[in-house]
C-alpha cells in the first residue's frame, strides 16, 4: 500500500504506525522525495536515507534544525545555542553539507558559521529527510557530505479531497518557552491551496546549575501557496517569509537579526515528449539578510544574500532496461557581510555591495554556477545498479580581489543486491568535487558571534573526495538492521585553522579593545571514516517496539592530526509502546569522550547520558483527532556539552526540560 503524502496527510498517518497486526500487515511507505526514482528508506542505494515524519517528527521537534536531527544515525549538530544548531553529518558540517527545502536550495548563510540558523523550519514540514554521503549528482557537487531536505509541499502537487490541517501548542519548562503552528490544505476546483504559519518564543535556558545567559530565541514565520492541478500534471507558485531573532551564548553575548523572503514556482508535466514520462522545472528566488548586533543592539556586521536557482529535469522511459533522469540546474548569488556603518556614517546598501569596506567580514561576492547531471537505474535480477554523472561550472567574483572559476567533475556507480527476500547487500564508490565558498576564499575581517578575525584564501584549490561505502540490512519482518561502514579520502580539504594570535577589529596584534581568534582557511588531505548501525523490533506497526543504535566517525588530517570538531562516538537504545489512542516510549543516549582534538584545540569533552522520554493519548472528536502530549528532555539533568559545538566550553545544551502541548488534526 502506497501512500502519497500531503503535508497533512504525513501527520495524519505517521510513516511509524501502520495496522494493527504487526505479523501480517501491510506498511505504509515513505517516499524519499529528493531521490529522482521516489524510492522509499530501505531502497536507496547512491543516497542512504531517513525520512521523519508524522509523530517521530513531532516528537523529536526543537527549535533548531540540527537539535531535531540530532538522535539520528551519524547525524549531529553543531550545537550554537538554541537559536542556530546546523545539522553535522559523518563528522563533515558547513557547505560539505546542504540544505534544501523542497528540493531546492534555502540559500542563507547558515553554511559560512556555526553561529547563522539554518532558514527552513522544521514546524511546518511535512517530513525531513535525510541523506548520508556524497549527494553530489543531483542537487550540487558541494555537498559531499550529504544533504537534508525539509519538505513542506507548499505548492500543492495533488488535490485535497476536502479541507485538512493541523494546529499545534506546546509550552517547555526549562525556557519558559511557548511555540504555535498550523498549516491547512484545500482545494476549489482543480485550484489546490496551502497556507502555513508558526511563532515561537523561548527565554533564557536553565543549565545544570543556572542558567545560560544569551540564550532566548524568538522567530515567527508563514507560507502561502497554490497550484493548478490536471490530468496533465500541474503548474504553481509560493511566497514564504521568516523573522527570526536569537542570542548567540558567547561572552560577548551576540544577538542575529535575520530576516528571509522567498518566491517559487514549480510544475510537472507527463508525456510530454515521446520517450519521456515526466517533466519537471523549477525555480525559487531567495532574498536573505541577516544583522549581528553588540550587546547594546547596535549593528556590528550585516550579512546579504540574494540567490536564484532554476532547475529542469526530465524522467525518461527504459532504454535497454535503464531508467533515469537528466536535467540542468543554474544558481546566481550576491552574497556579501559588510561591516556596519559608524555612528552617524551615511550607508548605502548599493553603495557597500559596489566598492564594500575596509574591514567587511566577506566582500560583496556574485558567483554562478551551471551544472548537468544524469542518473541511472538498472535492475539484473536481484541486484540494482545506480550510475550518475555530474559537471559542474562554478565562478566567484568579487567587488575587490581575484576572481575564481572552477569546473567540477562528479560521479557514483552503485548497487544492491537482494540475496534472499528480505535481506540485501550494497556497495557505492563516488567521486565529488566541490569548489571553495565565499567566505573561504575572499573572508578578510571580524566576525563577532564567533569572535573571530577571518582570512580567506584566494588561492585555494577545488576539493575532490573519493567516497566508498558497504552496507547490509535487513528490510522486513518484526526484526529490522542494518550497518554501514564508509571510508572518505578528501584532497585538499579546505578547513578554519585558529592560529592562536589575538587581534583587533582591524586585524592588527596587540591593540586595546575587542580581541578575535585569528582563523586562516587552509587546506590539506584528510581522511573520514566511520560506522553505524541499528536493529529495529516492530518499528511500523501497533504494540511494543524498540531500537538500538550506534555510530562513530573518525576526521584525520594528514600529518596533522585529528580535523577539527569531530562528534563524539554513541550508543543509544528506544523502547516505545503504540495503540490506536495511546504512544509511550523512551530514548537513551550515551555519547563517550571525546579527546582527538586538531592540533589548535586544547578542550576534550566529557562522556554523557541523555535520557528523553514521550507520552501522549489521541481522542476523536467528529472530524478531529486531539493528541494531548508530554515530552521529557534530558531526564538526568546531565550536563552535556557537544564536541561538535564551538560554544562547548560555555554553552552546554538545555537541562531537564518537560514540553506539554496539543495537536489538532482534521
Amino acid at each position: 500500500m502506497k501512500f502519497k503524502y500531503s503535508l497533512l496527510a504525513g501527520a495524519v498517518l505517521s510513516a511509524v504506525s501502520a495496522f494493527a497486526h504487526a505479523e501480517d500487515s501491510e506498511v505504509t511507505k515513505v517516499v524519499v522525495t529528493a531521490n529522482p526514482f521516489h524510492k522509499g528508506e530501505t531502497e536507496q542505494i547512491l543516497l542512504p536515507a531517513k525520512v521523519l515524519s508524522g509523530d517521530e517528527l513531532r516528537d523529536k521537534m526543537a527549535n533548531s534544525l540540527g537539535e531535531t536531527l540530532s538522535s539520528e544515525l551519524g547525524v549531529s549538530s553543531s550545537a550554537f545555542g538554541a537559536g542556530a544548531s546546523r545539522p553535522i553529518i559523518r563528522g563533515l558540517e558547513g557547505a560539505r553539507v546542504k540544505m534544501l527545502e523542497n528540493g531546492m536550495a534555502v540559500s542563507d548563510v547558515s553554511g559560512l558559521s556555526n553561529d547563522h540558523a539554518v532558514s527552513a523550519e522544521g514546524a511546518v514540514a511535512h517530513q525531513i529527510e535525510i541523506l548520508r554521503g556524497p549527494a553530489a549528482l543531483l542537487y550540487g557537487s558541494g555537498a559531499i557530505g550529504g544533504l537534508v531536505n525539509v519538505v513542506n509541499e507548499r505548492i500543492p502537487p495533488a488535490l485535497e479531497p476536502k479541507l485538512t490541517g493541523q494546529a499545534e501548542a506546546r509550552y517547555s519548562t526549562v525556557d519558559e518557552g511557548h511555540a504555535t503552528s498550523g498549516t491547512i490544505d484545500g482545494a476549489i476546483g482543480k485550484l489546490a491551496l496551502h497556507l502555513d504559519a508558526n511563532a515561537r518564543q523561548s527565554g533564557d535556558y536553565k543549565i545544570p546549575g543556572g542558567r545560560l545567559a544569551h540564550s532566548g530565541t524568538k522567530e515567527k514565520g508563514g507560507g502561502f501557496g497554490g497550484s493548478y492541478i490536471d490530468g496533465w500534471g500541474y503548474v504553481g507558485a509560493s511566497i514564504s517569509g521568516l523573522d527570526n531573532k536569537y542570542s548567540v551564548p558567547s561572552e560577548e553575548g551576540s544577538t542575529i537579526d535575520q530576516h528571509q523572503t522567498r518566491y517559487d514556482i514549480d510544475s510537472l508535466i507527463k508525456n510530454i515528449l515521446p520517450g519521456i514520462e515526466s517533466a519537471k522545472f523549477k525555480a525559487g528566488y531567495t532574498d536573505y539578510r541577516h544583522a549581528e548586533l553588540a550587546e547594546d543592539g547596535t549593528p556590528e556586521v550585516k550579512f546579504t544574500n540574494r540567490a536564484l536557482e532554476t532547475r529542469a529535469e526530465m524522467v525518461h522511459k527504459a532504454i535497454s532496461g535503464w531508467h533515469g533522469t537528466f536535467g540542468v540546474q543554474t544558481e546566481l548569488t550576491h552574497f556579501a557581510a559588510i561591516a556596519a556603518e559608524e555612528p552617524g556614517q551615511v550607508h548605502d546598501d548599493e553603495h557597500d555591495h559596489e566598492h564594500g569596506h575596509a574591514h567587511d567580514t566577506v566582500p560583496a561576492t556574485r558567483s554562478k554556477s551551471s551544472a548537468a547531471f544524469l542518473v541511472e537505474e538498472k535492475e539484473w535480477g536481484p541486484v540494482r545498479v545506480n550510475a550518475g554523472l555530474r559537471l559542474e561550472r562554478v565562478e566567484r567574483q568579487p567587488v575587490t580581489g581575484l576572481d575564481r572559476s572552477f569546473s567540477l567533475q562528479s560521479g557514483a556507480l552503485g548497487a544492491l543486491w537482494s540475496f534472499t527476500p528480505g535481506y540485501a547487500t550494497g556497495l557505492t564508490l563516488s567521486r565529488a568535487q566541490r569548489a571553495p565558498s565565499t567566505e573561504e576564499l575572499y573572508s578578510a575581517g571580524p566576525h563577532h558571534a564567533t569572535i573571530t578575525f577571518d582570512l580567506g584564501n584566494p588561492d585555494l584549490r577545488k576539493e575532490t573526495s573519493r567516497n566508498v561505502e558497504l552496507s547490509v540490512q535487513k528490510t522486513a519482518g518484526l526484526i529490522r538492521w542494518k550497518a554501514n561502514l564508509f571510508h572518505n579520502s578528501i584532497s585538499d580539504f579546505i578547513y578554519g585553522h585558529v592560529t592562536g594570535r589575538e587581534v583587533d577589529e582591524e586585524g592588527h596584534e596587540g591593540h586595546d579593545g575587542e580581541q578575535f581568534r585569528e582563523r586562516l582557511f587552509s587546506q590539506g588531505d584528510a581522511t573520514v571514516r566511520g560506522a553505524e548501525a541499528e536493529i529495529e523490533y516492530n518499528p511500523l506497526a501497533m504494540g511494543l517496539n524498540g531500537r538500538l543504535f550506534a555510530d562513530t566517525s573518525h576526521g584525520d588530517l594528514k600529518n596533522a592530526g585529528s580535523l577539527p570538531l569531530q562528534p563524539a562516538s554513541r550508543v543509544g537504545a528506544t523502547i516505545g509502546y503504540r495503540s490506536s489512542q495511546w504512544r509511550v516510549g523512551a530514548t537513551w543516549i550515551h555519547a563517550q569522550s571525546q579527546d582527538r582534538l586538531a592540533s589548535f584545540e586544547s578542550t576534550p569533552t566529557g562522556a554523557y547520558n541523555q535520557l528523553n522520554a514521550n507520552i501522549s493519548y489521541t481522542q476523536r472528536l467528529k472530524d478531529m483527532d486531539l493528541t494531548w502530549f508530554l515530552l521529557a528532555k534530558n531526564v538526568l539533568n546531565d550536563e552535556i556539552r557537544v564536541s561538535t559545538s564551538l560554544l562547548k566550553d560555555v554553552s552546554p545544551l538545555p537541562g531537564r526540560n518537560f514540553v506539554f502541548g496539543v495537536r489538532a488534526k482534521f
